[in-house]
């Protein structure tokens, strides 16, 4: 479980949150939960290593979801702006952020918590034994 939770606080770092030592706890929880939800949609005796990165994004957005809703002061450093709105290369250029300005930080925040939440779900099937 230690590096699930090391691996956890890479992915929170990756997506904008500095993990604090006041965290700990609420990161050992969301892990416990995910991986008892894996295991017991998959009806497995321990999580399978392949649905780890599933694991880890579900993990996250359990934290996200959990700091957003007790403290969501916590989150207020989270860059929920597109990385790059714009690419030139000579007379060629790409826009990014389709829909920029219609959706506010929270909806952006509420829409990362869902997708994380929810992708990769599909593929705890592949991992599903029967129950008798």
């Amino acid at each position: 479980m230690l590096i699930l939770l090391a691996l956890l606080k890479e992915r929170l770092a990756a997506l904008g949150y500095t993990c604090q030592p006041e965290d700990e706890v609420l990161l050992d929880l969301v892990l416990e939960k995910v991986v008892g939800t894996i295991k017991n949609d998959c009806n497995l005796p321990e999580a399978p290593e392949g649905l780890q990165g599933v694991a880890l994004d579900m993990a996250a957005g359990e934290f996200l979801q959990a700091k957003k809703t007790f403290t969501p002061d916590s989150l207020a450093g989270l860059d929920l702006a597109a990385a790059v709105k714009q690419v030139q290369a000579g007379d060629t250029t790409v826009m990014f952020a389709a829909g920029e300005g219609s959706s506010t930080p929270e909806q952006r925040l509420n829409q990362l918590i869902n997708n994380l939440l929810n992708a990769g779900r599909s593929e705890l099937s592949c991992y599903r034994r029967f129950r008798w």
